[in-house]
């Protein structure tokens, strides 16, 4: 091998290895076995462990931060951004999973960047952009943008670190839950939330109709109630009348 690829040999296990055991359940030992290479090898690429977890971690978390930033920018409208920035994290976790599990555990001085609590900062100070114009939209107190932008990206997060090991439902349902609760909060969320715009729409029109069916028979009860209740008045005020004159 070139020094290039033994560098990058020695990153793949390396990282296989810190997302299974952790970085102290990991040996440098481990690692040159594994690459089929002696414990200098790896010194004189990294240093050391520590110089080769910082490298893994580092690498984990400028690749997470791209995939987000990307959906974030190239999303459409705000929902659609929303949506495509979940997806993007929902897709590094299925293909990336070593390196999610290593950003996920706790941070270890080792870790060149920092922690996974750094990087979600870094990721909700991006989103506060997108959430600041869309409070300047509506009126709302900007103030409050840092406090939502935190909000929303804990819930993806959090969701993802779940996600990671049940991996049920697909990652696109799990994106489109997401962004319901998101976007419409509890009292408004979708029977059958999707990431397609369409069945979406389709959606909506089918609740609509079957609310309208239910008002229109709850209005035909309410109307034969009345009715009844009429049918049944009447002949107890004539029964009063008749005993009003003396008649009963």
């Amino acid at each position: 091998m070139t020094g290039k690829e033994r560098r990058e040999q020695l990153l793949d296990i390396g990282r296989a290895l810190f997302a299974e055991r952790g970085f102290d359940g990991t040996s440098v030992e481990e690692i040159a076995a594994k690459a089929g290479v002696s414990k200098p090898v790896v010194y004189e690429h990294f240093g050391g462990k520590e110089g080769l977890y910082a490298v893994v971690v580092d690498r984990e978390m400028e690749r997470l931060l791209a995939v987000v930033t990307r959906a974030l920018n190239e999303g459409g409208d705000y929902r659609d951004k929303l949506e495509q920035a979940a997806l993007a994290l929902l897709e590094y976790i299925e293909e990336c999973s070593d390196g999610f599990r290593i950003l996920v555990r706790d941070s270890h001085g080792a870790a060149g960047t920092g922690s996974f609590a750094s990087l979600l900062s870094e990721i909700a100070h991006r989103v506060e952009h997108i959430l600041g114009q869309e409070f300047a939209r509506h009126g709302y107190d900007d103030k409050t943008v840092p406090m939502y932008a935190q909000m929303l990206v804990g819930m993806v997060s959090l969701t993802g670190q779940w996600w990671l090991e049940v991996r049920k439902p697909k990652r696109e349902e799990v994106a489109a839950h997401v962004v319901n609760l998101a976007w419409n909060g509890l009292s408004g969320l979708e029977p059958k939330p999707s990431l397609d715009p369409r069945r979406r729409r389709k959606e909506r029109e089918k609740s609509e109709k079957k609310a309208e069916k239910a008002a229109a028979k709850a209005e035909k009860t309410g109307r034969k109630n009345k009715k009844t209740e009429d049918e049944t008045v009447e002949p107890t005020c004539a029964a009063q009348q008749t005993e009003n004159l003396g008649l009963a």
